[in-house]
């Protein structure tokens, strides 16, 4: 029996083994019509985010314990419950404000009830110190449609070393 916990990724394997090198091609090339389901996904997403409550983005992601999420600071989250209170300590508890803005970059490639999603953007901060905090960063993330609705199972924010 499959661990319950390792089927979105198991699933996700699946999929590119299936898909073969086509899959890279079927992404959505800049300029072209992106799946408006994952345009307002990520358009939610980063709404969400931007109210600095992390109540808002919860909806857009799976619960499951064992969940993976990489962000900017810590290295590594598991399950929506560390993140939510990493992101909470680290990032909105410092920060008097802020912004994040997807760029015009953003790609989504679907394969049946797993889809990926990438974008870039840019991050302006300030912070409860005054300091301010500007950067630019990657984000990609992994979408499995769990009872009709798509839910964020693994994400990936990295910054770009300068």
């Amino acid at each position: 029996m499959i661990d319950p916990m390792t089927k979105p990724l198991l699933t996700l394997c699946l999929a590119f083994l299936m898909a073969g090198p086509a899959s890279l091609s079927a992404q959505t090339a800049k300029g072209s019509a992106v799946d408006p389901v994952f345009k307002d996904l990520i358009r939610q997403y980063y709404e969400a985010w931007n109210s600095a409550n992390t109540d808002k983005p919860a909806p857009l992601y799976a619960k499951d314990a064992g969940l993976v999420f990489y962000d900017l600071t810590p290295l590594k989250y598991t399950g929506w419950d560390e993140y939510k209170q990493g992101v909470q300590k680290y990032f909105f508890d410092n920060m008097a404000s802020g912004t994040l803005t997807p760029k015009d970059d953003l790609q989504a490639t679907r394969k049946g009830n797993i889809a990926w999603t990438t974008v870039t953007g840019h991050l302006s901060a300030k912070m409860k110190d005054g300091k301010a905090m500007e950067m630019d960063f990657r984000h990609t993330a992994i979408w499995e449609k769990r009872g009709g609705k798509w839910l964020m199972v693994h994400e990936h924010v990295s910054a770009p070393l300068q």
